[in-house]
């Protein structure tokens, strides 16, 4: 799809690759309808936004109330004529071990970052097969191809996420409907400093979300359906798309490799 003059619903923007991604697609023409919890981070997202499409608005809207998630998609229908492309950011971090994890964590990750944006998109899907048109952009995570230490409950909504992506886009194969999987690496955003969590194993280098922004504004214009963002993990440790290969081929000692690195 082409972003200049469409209409995108972009999750999760009151920071970190949301807030960076949608003054982005404004600037390359688009309007933004942006929604996350806090209004006033909004608000300064928004202001951006408007210098270059003054149309865009917020939702600030709690995205694990189902229903309201599914409202706000109707919402953005309504106020721009059509949401040519949809942008599922948003979501948590869960950093604690299957030990301490208890079953309502889980049920909360799997809420945000998995069943909200599926019902957005579900919202969606019958509008875009009457219009042959439409796309959205499901944001996963390497977490969603690998399993992490002391992250069952956010691998668990990423790895959903990915199979979710994976059979729709299958579906979907003769339609005009565009399903795009983007898969970050270590982003640099809040998510890494959240309470409720216990501290990250991996301490940088990260890259930054503008970078992050940047590749999402390519895959939406791009024609392939998986892309991983930074194709190279920050470092020097080889290609991210290597890393889910190696570990696929030999999952005994990924396993082992990363229990040792845990313990």
């Amino acid at each position: 799809m082409k972003i200049d003059g469409s209409n995108v619903l972009v999750t999760g923007a009151s920071s970190g690759i949301g807030a960076a991604l949608a003054p982005m697609l404004a600037a390359r023409g688009a309007t933004v309808g942006i929604v996350a919890r806090r209004r006033g981070r909004l608000e300064e997202v928004l202001d951006q936004c408007r210098e270059h499409a003054p149309r865009s608005r917020l939702w600030a809207v709690d995205l694990g109330e189902l229903d309201a998630a599914e409202r706000v998609v109707d919402e953005a229908w309504d106020a721009f004529g059509a949401v040519d492309c949809l942008v599922n950011n948003a979501a948590i971090p869960k950093r604690i071990p299957v030990q301490r994890l208890t079953t309502e964590e889980i049920d909360t990750v799997m809420r945000i970052n998995f069943t909200s944006p599926v019902r957005m998109t579900m919202r969606l899907v019958p509008r875009w097969l009457e219009r042959d048109s439409g796309c959205v952009v499901m944001v996963s995570s390497m977490g969603g191809r690998i399993g992490i230490a002391h992250e069952a409950a956010y691998c668990a909504s990423k790895f959903a996420m990915c199979g979710w992506s994976e059979s729709a886009a299958i579906d979907l194969y003769r339609t005009g409907v565009e399903v795009k999987l983007v898969l970050p690496g270590p982003i640099e955003t809040e998510i890494w400093d959240l309470p409720d969590n216990d501290a990250a194993i991996y301490e940088g280098p990260f890259v930054p979300a503008t970078e992050c922004a940047q590749s999402i504004v390519d895959a939406i214009e791009g024609d392939g359906f998986e892309s991983y963002v930074p194709p190279d993990f920050p470092g020097g440790l080889g290609k991210q798309h290597d890393m889910v290969i190696g570990k696929t081929t030999a999952p005994d000692a990924f396993i082992d490799a990363m229990g040792q690195m845990s313990s």
